[in-house]
């Protein structure tokens, strides 16, 4: 069939024109593939796209995409050509997919004479398993994708799915993001794959892209869930059946609660992925310590203390996802104080416990998010706006620290200038003298200085 599509960014329109002009001068054939058709046919504007070339052989195809790009080839896990500066991955059949470590590699497991439909039956799911071509507007879809995606369906293409097991958590993201519900035989398929051995750097794109892009978080760990794969994330299946209070949480159990407060959070997405990120892993992780500490006592559900014991499987969680311990760092302090934005409205508490809150998580304004969502995630509970948020919000804006800890206004060079010398006692003092600027003792320089004036003559 022919489908009339139009790419709208200029920049990608013309290079896709300019691929498929060069390919066919070499009596090749371009394809647009995947997610890119995918997007097209939910009339939504792709933002990069996946080409894939049959007919040429990967060393013609280098040649001619160097005459008008600057060319990266990503081999590894990938096994495509990358334009630099631009959107836009290109590749060939191959015979065995998401193994290339080389440009000499993909050669000898690329066939450019590969039929194009058997290509398509090595991608991942039906709805990725559609191209278009730009010439002759044909769409080839011959495992019926088009209508999985109008029936909100993920299906494997094929058993060549198996091929690479993390197509799983494609899988989980995919379900999230385009709020899919699995075919039964694909949930089967999953349930005897494994994550063990795979790639750390491909795992953590996959959990990126759910918090990222999923409209329906709920859906992807759901989606883990009946495959199975929560047995590779202990924290996560530790939190099914974990009991709570009714009258707080009348959801149900802290799996639920935890599926609804991440749906909550995608609908309160800044488009700032880094502050995204950090809140949505925050959410995810919030409630990692109830499984550890909840009790019932006479029929009462308490989980006293699980905040503070949250911070010791929220760290293994996400030291198995990723490397980047500054993420990790930034996580730690909204899980263990994901509480303290009600507690502080309830006791209406002194500035100085607003400073004590940034220093310790240094984002107010990341945990007033993290725990919004936890309020919200409570269903058939009417959410009351949260009033304790906006609260600390206007607070931590008057005292200039919605976004960042506050900023010592005696530093070392001070205490320097007034003769105290490097070591022990500067550094006690220079402690006393943030811990004095918190609670209010001090606002200026020079009171700062009058205060360091008392306390070193009381050190000597």
């Amino acid at each position: 069939m022919t489908v009339p599509f139009r790419i709208e960014a200029p920049s990608l329109a013309r290079s896709l024109r300019l691929i498929d002009e060069t390919v066919r001068r070499a009596g090749g054939r371009t394809w647009l593939a995947g997610g890119s058709v995918r997007d097209l046919l939910l009339e939504r504007q792709p933002h990069d796209l996946d080409v894939e070339v049959t007919g040429l052989d990967p060393d013609r195809l280098h040649d001619l995409l160097r005459e008008h790009f600057t060319v990266r080839f990503v081999g590894k896990a990938f096994g495509v050509f990358k334009l630099d500066g631009l959107p836009i991955d290109v590749s060939v059949p191959s015979r065995i997919p998401a193994a290339h470590t080389s440009i000499a590699d993909m050669r000898n497991q690329a066939d450019p004479a590969m039929d194009i439909d058997e290509a398509l039956a090595r991608r991942d799911f039906t709805i990725n398993a559609m191209v278009w071509n730009p010439a002759t507007s044909e769409l080839r879809d011959p495992f019926n994708g088009r209508e999985d995606l109008a029936a909100h369906v993920l299906r494997h293409v094929s058993d060549r799915f198996a091929e690479d097991p993390l197509r799983v958590l494609r899988g989980m993201q995919l379900a999230a993001r385009f709020e899919l519900t699995p075919a039964p035989e694909t949930i089967q398929l999953c349930g005897t794959l494994s994550q063990d051995g795979q790639p750390a750097e491909r795992i953590w794109e996959e959990w990126k892209t759910l918090l990222l892009k999923g409209i329906k978080p709920s859906l992807g760990l759901t989606f883990l869930r009946d495959t199975g794969w929560l047995r590779f994330y202990p924290e996560l299946a530790a939190l099914q059946g974990c009991p709570q209070d009714p009258t707080w949480h009348p959801e149900g159990d802290v799996w639920i609660h935890t599926l609804h407060c991440l749906d909550w959070f995608t609908a309160e997405r800044t488009g700032m992925e880094e502050d995204d990120l950090v809140v949505g892993l925050a959410v995810l992780c919030h409630d990692f310590g109830k499984p550890l500490t909840t009790t019932s006592d006479s029929g009462r559900v308490t989980s006293h203390g699980h905040e503070e014991q949250g911070e010791a499987p929220t760290r293994r969680f996400l030291e198995r996802l990723t490397n980047q311990q500054r993420l990790i760092e930034d996580v730690i302090p909204l899980v263990l104080c994901h509480l303290r934005p009600r507690q502080l409205y309830d006791a209406q508490a002194s500035d100085a416990a607003v400073r004590k809150l940034a220093r310790q998580v240094q984002r107010i304004d990341r945990l007033v998010r993290v725990a919004r969502a936890d309020h919200a995630g409570r269903p058939p509970k009417p959410f009351d706006g949260f009033p304790a948020g906006k609260w600390l919000l206007d607070r931590a804006r008057r005292l200039e620290v919605e976004t960042q800890a506050p900023t010592p206004i005696v530093m070392g060079r001070h205490l320097l200038e007034l003769g105290i010398k490097p070591g022990p006692d500067m550094g006690r003092l220079l402690d006393a003298c943030y811990e004095a600027q918190l609670d209010g003792v001090f606002s200026t320089l020079e009171e700062g200085l009058a205060y360091v004036r008392t306390h070193f003559a009381r050190l000597r």
